[in-house]
């Protein structure tokens, strides 16, 4: 069975507390009627989440793509072809 982190790394959990900021900014600029706050606070916070989730991923700091094959060939590293 293949390994799966199910969201287990610093990119998941960096990612999903900035949206869950995002939120309650949202949330709470929403009940004060302060729309600036909303957009600016809120869901730019939200988009910004992305960003920063992406480049974590890109740094090695999420979820290894195992469908994709090895990082290396097979050949720098060592192993035969098999695996």
């Amino acid at each position: 069975m293949a390994h799966n982190e199910h969201g287990h790394t610093p990119a998941a959990w960096t990612t999903v507390i900035l949206i869950l900021a995002g939120f309650v900014v949202g949330a709470i600029a929403v009940m004060l009627l302060n729309w600036p706050l909303f957009w600016i606070g809120g869901v730019g916070l939200v988009v910004v989440a992305g960003i920063v989730g992406k480049v974590m991923q890109m740094m090695g700091l999420g979820q290894r793509d195992t469908q994709s094959g090895p990082r290396q060939p097979a050949v720098a590293t060592g192993e035969d072809s098999i695996g």
